[in-house]
């Protein structure tokens, strides 16, 4: 049997119902949900990413997905599970998007009593986290991990059921995706860079072999780090070589440092970088030197995706001041796949929602949300933009 929830209009969240819209840490002695009635339980979904660090606003943007999805199934108030309505509360826990934290951030979010868990924002923290969710019979979702041995670990729960599940496509296809783009636009040149994460190195890795497999000459191969503040010295090797585009692996604040000081040294190649530096904050940070770069991002543009217009609407009234960064739409339809795998299993038990996690299948704010056997999502889309001051869509590619 297969049950589809829709959506309540995302306009409901606005009622905020929900643990007065904030997440609750996981060593904290609430339950999250305040105070319940009789026929009520409380049903904790667990969320880790980065809330400190150089991306936390990446991570705080993925918290804030997840709780504007349990603000509208509160609001809506008809969450049943084995006879008994839900209260749903989001319990958090800052991974500072180091991978040593992830296998931590798990073990507390499992001993704070998640059903599930919205989670990791980095490939390198949910790669190691993920054995110890699987250990305790727990889905993960990720809204944002992209390296494809995330999945292809295949972890199981103790009871046989796949663990590890993503909303987003992978770096199988994104690194493709940009490569090409690349090729179309003329270049037979380049210099492939990353920060030496999982998801960077993995990343460039694709790109790389994309690049040499269509007669292109990847003129450099070089790491840095996730930390690296000064690139100059690679950049000085790299302007000798004159190369049509330099890709950078990494996340957005160590691209702005990158490609302002590839301007400062008078660079003329046009940097290429992908989901984890194609935001706002990169133009921002990077001001007029991030123009004429290219970005990709895994998924539909906001402004593209089925319910993308009311998303936003309903996120910056939520949450006064902010505004999408770029995953919080997939950690709120993360969210839901989690909830839906708890009706078709109508528990709340860890093992049964894993059990039924193959068989949810709803129409997302992202676009339609279905996953493969190996735990990824079905019919990935990855944008590819122009930075001219913004991000313009300059192509969408599907799976």
């Amino acid at each position: 049997m297969e049950i589809y929830w829709k959506l309540l209009p995302i306009a409901a969240a606005l009622a905020l119902s929900a643990c007065g819209g904030k997440s609750s840490e996981a060593a904290g002695g609430d339950n999250g949900c305040g105070k319940l009635n009789a026929d009520e339980i409380c049903v904790k979904i667990g969320s880790g990413a980065p809330k400190t660090g150089g991306i936390a606003h990446l991570g705080k943007d993925n918290e804030n997905g997840v709780i504007l999805a349990v603000n509208e199934i509160n609001a809506k108030g008809d969450l049943a599970v084995g006879g008994k309505k839900v209260k749903l509360a989001v319990v958090g826990e800052d991974d500072a998007g180091d991978p040593k934290q992830g296998p931590i951030v798990a073990q507390k979010l499992i001993d704070a009593g998640a059903v599930g868990v919205v989670g990791h924002l980095n490939s390198g923290v949910s790669i190691p986290a993920s054995s110890v969710y699987a250990g305790a019979g727990m889905v993960q979702v990720s809204p944002s991990s992209t390296n494809p041995d995330y999945t292809l670990k295949s972890n199981k729960t103790p009871k046989g059921a796949i663990s590890a599940y993503r909303v987003v496509a992978t770096d199988a296809q994104q690194g493709p995706a940009l490569a090409k783009y690349m090729l179309a636009q003329g270049g037979k040149t380049m210099a492939v860079l990353d920060d030496a994460t999982q998801y960077g190195k993995g990343l460039a890795d694709q790109v790389a072999k994309t690049l040499t497999a269509n007669g292109a000459q990847v003129l450099t191969r070089e790491a840095a780090t996730d930390k690296t503040t000064d690139f100059k010295a690679v950049l000085t090797e790299i302007k000798g070589q004159n190369p049509d585009f330099i890709f950078w692996g990494g996340m957005d604040d160590t691209a702005a440092t990158l490609v302002k000081q590839m301007k400062e040294l008078g660079i003329t190649a046009r940097l290429v970088v992908a989901d984890g530096s194609c935001t706002d904050k990169f133009v921002e940070l990077a001001g007029a030197a991030s123009k004429g770069s290219i970005c990709s991002q895994i998924g539909m543009p906001l402004s593209k995706m089925p319910q993308g217009v009311q998303f936003n609407s309903a996120y910056e009234k939520t949450f006064p001041g902010q505004k999408v960064q770029l995953y919080s739409p997939f950690a709120y339809d993360a969210t839901y796949a989690i909830v839906n795998a708890m009706k078709l299993a109508d528990s709340t038990d860890r093992e049964a929602i894993a059990a039924a996690m193959p068989k949810v299948h709803f129409d997302g704010v992202t676009g339609p949300i279905a996953f493969d056997d190996k735990g990824d999502i079905k019919h990935g889309t990855i944008s590819i933009f122009q930075v001219d001051g913004k991000l313009e869509v300059a192509d969408i590619v599907k799976d």
